[in-house]
């Protein structure tokens, strides 16, 4: 049930910082009056922290499956007698 909750954590985070990661960029190389370097600290701000926030998922689901650790076919085989 841990990595499930892991694997979702992850894929929220993938999701979180693709969409925001993404949009960013089209604003910072839109041409056009909201568009390039002027706009860095509202890219920054309004789409940074989005990113932050889905890599902290990602970090987190990370963290959980590692922590799980793998069972060896010795250990599956023992708690199946």
């Amino acid at each position: 049930m841990i990595k499930l909750f892991a694997g979702i954590l992850m894929a929220i985070g993938i999701l979180l910082m693709t969409g925001s990661g993404l949009c960013s960029l089209f604003v910072l190389f839109e041409s056009g009056p909201y568009g390039g370097g002027p706009m860095i600290w509202f890219v920054l701000v309004l789409g940074g922290v989005p990113f932050a926030i889905g890599f902290g998922l990602f970090a987190w689901g990370l963290k959980l499956l590692k922590r799980q650790g793998r069972v060896s076919l010795d250990e599956l085989d023992d708690r199946f007698r």
